[in-house]
């Protein structure tokens, strides 16, 4: 009944935000906190109950809004059809990327992923006929689901609120069905997996091809934010910064990847504009987190309410 209370409480306090707070900007930067949140649940999938380290991630993002834009442009889609075009062709590329990645694991696992997102990053600088090169892609238009105009920053937050509802709900699910129970166990004892009778490669690669997923559906949500596609997003900057949002939000936890994500948006976004340094903040941030807050900030907060409710207690 308390998951439930803070559920609810939160979703009136989601759906309340523009009213509360008033102003595009805020309205704005929570749209991208949301967007920044469903791309780090969707890693640490991979990270938090797989194991699997992954420095490529922002492939997944950067050619589902790549793929929207594209659809949109050369083949005269609508921007729902684009987007839902764009979910299976990175989709599908997730798939046959876990092939080849899922031949390694541990370090070798990480470097894979980081030579694909870093081939990827240089297909989208010289195939300038696909991807506008230096210069990107530009769509001015957002869907209008139902009829609904998104132009406005308001109407955008809503959406981008449901589909973050969905994939929160989704991914949560997920995690705690037998099959997140079956990952973690590959992640924790995958020879005794093995042993008893387990495929361990399925069941990495149906969790790698449903990150790949869940970050396709903010690449979308990026580009339908953005209405413009760069390189930039396919950078290995783009994947240390999701990377950093698991990690200092707790890993394998529901809500770390959200607190993280709030974490490196806020950063990047309202103290650069009073710090020309922010990515050095950031960094001393993250190191104090790792300092006092081991296993993220989320596992951290929560150990240290057990501790003084036990000592209430005595």
């Amino acid at each position: 009944m308390k998951l439930i209370g803070w559920i609810a409480g939160i979703a009136i306090v989601l759906a309340a935000f523009p009213w509360a707070i008033g102003g595009e900007y805020y309205v704005n930067l929570a749209s991208q906190v949301l967007i920044a949140a469903i791309f780090a649940m969707s890693l640490n999938l991979l990270v938090g109950y797989g194991g699997m380290t992954s420095l490529g991630h922002a492939a997944y993002l950067g050619v589902a809004a790549y793929a929207t834009a594209w659809l949109m442009l050369r083949a005269g889609l609508g921007p729902l059809a684009a987007g839902g075009a764009a979910l299976v062709i990175t989709t599908l590329m997730a798939a046959f990327y876990g092939v080849l990645a899922l031949r390694a694991s541990g370090l070798s696992f990480l470097m894979i992923t980081l030579a694909l997102g870093q081939i990827l990053w240089g297909l989208a600088y010289r195939w300038v006929n696909v991807t506008g090169g230096d210069n990107g892609l530009s769509v001015l238009a957002r869907p209008a689901p139902f009829g609904i105009d998104l132009t406005g920053a308001t109407a955008f937050y809503y959406f981008s609120l449901v589909v973050f509802a969905i994939a929160f709900a989704i991914v949560t699910l997920l995690v705690r069905s037998p099959f997140g129970a079956s990952l973690r166990a590959t992640r924790d004892q995958a020879r005794r997996m093995s042993a008893l009778g387990h495929n361990v490669w399925l069941v990495r690669w149906i969790a790698f091809v449903l990150a790949g997923f869940w970050g396709a559906v903010s690449g979308v949500l990026y580009m339908y934010y953005n209405n413009y596609i760069s390189p930039h997003a396919l950078s290995l900057t783009q994947s240390a910064e999701v990377l950093l949002m698991v990690i200092a939000g707790g890993p394998s936890t529901i809500l770390g990847p959200v607190v993280g994500a709030i974490l490196v948006v806020l950063m990047k976004n309202v103290a650069s504009a009073y710090v020309e340094h922010w990515t050095l903040l950031l960094g001393v941030v993250f190191v104090v987190i790792v300092m006092f807050l081991p296993d993220g900030i989320v596992p951290g907060i929560m150990r240290l309410h057990q501790r003084s409710r036990r000592g209430g207690d005595r």
